[in-house]
């Protein structure tokens, strides 16, 4: 399953990925695990999810973060929720959504319904591709 936080630069995307994040880590039976592009959660997330700092991966481009995800999901089964802060950044300097689109349909293929993947998505919701609309 996928979902989508979205909103502009300082509408509060992250602080609702914060209490998903931390309430997923009391409820869900299996492991939680967050990506962000600059490590700023530390401290905002409970020690028992894992926090994953794209940029010490190199991770530029959804193509490559792609391979990634996967190859998380890959090494752990157990894997029910997974967060994505920041990833137009992850995606590149351009804000590039028609790619942003053909990753999460790439991504919800991979995942069916056995992971949900939470993406924040700094634009206006009437930037996004139609395609994508439905996991707002």
């Amino acid at each position: 399953m996928i979902k989508l936080i979205v909103g502009s630069k300082g509408a509060g995307k992250t602080k609702i990925l914060i209490d998903q994040v931390n309430k997923a880590a009391k409820t869900t039976n299996g492991s939680v695990v967050c990506i962000e592009k600059a490590m700023n959660l530390q401290f905002e997330i409970v020690p028992s999810v894992r926090l994953i700092h794209a940029d010490e991966y190199d991770i530029k481009g959804f193509d490559v973060f792609y391979g990634f995800l996967s190859g998380v999901l890959a090494g752990n089964y157990d894997i029910k929720d997974l967060f994505v802060d920041g990833i137009l950044r992850i995606g590149g300097e351009v804000k590039d959504l028609e790619g942003f689109a053909d990753l999460v349909e790439r991504v919800e293929k991979l995942v069916k319904d056995e992971v949900t993947v939470t993406f924040t998505v700094s634009t206006d919701v009437d930037n996004i591709p139609e395609r994508i609309k439905k996991y707002l």
